[in-house]
């Protein structure tokens, strides 16, 4: 009876000691904090949030100004939605606001929040955000790609005449979203790696499909809110998530490695040589003369950042259709 009555009190006494923590983290915000709206112990304002989520933060912005605070479980947020205010955020005080909290998505995908996207402020960061300005984004190098975008431009228009011929009408509906996805993919693609993976003409069939639905996914599980991050007991019951995570940075660090390796091996097989346009084959000779930085896990945060912010544009751009 005594041990039975042990293992029925202990969840208790559990649970009781996890609230008096979490009511005390609450009572110990501070003070000169913006304007809120009045929250829930533990949820805080979490459940204020409605679809379309623009709509219900402007409509708090009505009540309580252009910037006001709001909790999210545990995790402190601050909303700014004047222009006066976000000018003052991104130039006086842009190191001050420059750090990121720490995700489940950017320690298993991001390699333990290394990569640029979700790094926060510090020595790693200005690193990784100067290769990012020198050897990815400088004019030199993106002047370097135009043959690519005027292949791939090619391309586009020839794929439209050739709808516009079979159809055999005056005009002809085409959905631009899967166009335009297509020629940008590619675009970036073949900047990085020198391969094509959208369309006809891929560079390899099976690779190319592989790599869109590992990057897909990963868009998918960066940008979608993971309860267990504002609430850390809420992932016990979100188990699947971190698994599916888990197995997504998997999945996508040998796709990546196999690419930098291919790549390594091309090097040399001619014997090091001068670089080529891909980035990839350009980070690799920076590797040799900086072996300390330009580790694996650089390179493939670089390129892993880059291709995914491309999903995510062109996945949250608004085109449609169109009649050629």
């Amino acid at each position: 009876m005594e041990i039975s009555s042990l293992y029925s009190t202990l969840p208790l006494a559990f649970l009781l000691l996890l609230t008096l923590k979490l009511f005390s983290s609450w009572f110990k915000q501070p003070k000169n904090l913006p304007p809120s709206p009045p929250s829930i112990p533990i949820l805080g304002h979490l459940h204020l949030l409605k679809h379309p989520l623009h709509r219900t933060l402007h409509s708090l912005s009505q009540s309580y100004g252009p910037v006001f605070s709001l909790c999210f479980g545990y995790r402190r947020v601050v909303v700014v939605s004047s222009v006066e205010a976000a000018e003052e955020c991104y130039t006086k005080n842009d190191i001050t606001l420059a750090n990121r909290p720490s995700t489940v998505a950017g320690r298993h995908i991001g390699y333990d929040n290394t990569i640029v996207a979700v790094a926060s402020y510090g020595e790693q960061w200005r690193s990784l955000r100067r290769a990012y300005t020198l050897e990815i984004f400088s004019s030199a190098r993106l002047n370097s790609f135009l043959p690519i975008r005027r292949d791939e431009i090619k391309r586009l228009l020839l794929n439209l005449n050739k709808r516009a011929s079979a159809s055999g009408d005056d005009f002809t509906k085409v959905e631009l979203k899967p166009i335009f996805w297509e020629m940008t993919f590619n675009i970036v693609m073949r900047m990085l790696t020198g391969k094509r993976y959208y369309g006809e003409d891929v560079t390899d069939a099976e690779e190319a499909k592989v790599f869109r639905e590992i990057m897909s996914e990963i868009v998918e599980y960066a940008v979608s809110a993971y309860p267990g991050d504002y609430l850390s007991i809420l992932r016990l019951f979100f188990r699947n998530y971190e698994k599916r995570v888990t197995w997504l940075r998997k999945r996508s660090d040998e796709l990546l490695q196999n690419l930098i390796e291919e790549q390594r091996n091309s090097r040399r097989k001619r014997c090091g040589g001068e670089c080529r346009e891909a980035v990839l084959d350009h980070l690799l000779l920076l590797q040799e003369k900086q072996p300390e930085f330009y580790a694996d896990e650089i390179i493939k945060g670089l390129v892993l950042v880059r291709t995914n912010w491309t999903i995510f544009r062109i996945s949250s751009s608004s085109w449609n259709t169109a009649y050629i």
